[in-house]
């Protein structure tokens, strides 16, 4: 189990990034326009540093929801490889089954 600071942490960041998707949509539609002036897009910069490191998506680590866990995380069913094992195991995963040949 991580320490609960990690997750809470995480818990934060994920509440940011929900917070400020729009502004970073608004923002980095600005950068990508081909049109946009030199002006628009350096305003659009210190819009995107306003908004704080945070709330950026790519600074969010993705957890096991049973476990916490950061590594060895299997998207697909939001688990950690131990926990998705276990529940798979059990018969806790629809259509999920052991390997055998």
């Amino acid at each position: 189990m991580p320490k609960l600071s990690n997750r809470l942490r995480d818990e934060r960041r994920a509440g940011l990034i929900r917070k400020h998707a729009a502004k970073r949509a608004v923002l980095r539609k600005v950068m990508r326009d081909p049109n946009a002036s030199l002006d628009d897009k350096m305003a659009a910069l210190r819009g995107f540093g306003k908004l704080g490191r945070n709330s950026c998506v790519t600074r969010l680590k993705r957890r096991c929801r049973v476990t916490g866990r950061a590594r060895g995380f299997y998207r697909k069913f939001g688990l950690s490889r131990i926990a998705l094992r276990e529940m798979a195991l059990r018969g806790e995963l629809p259509g999920v089954r052991k390997a055998s040949w």
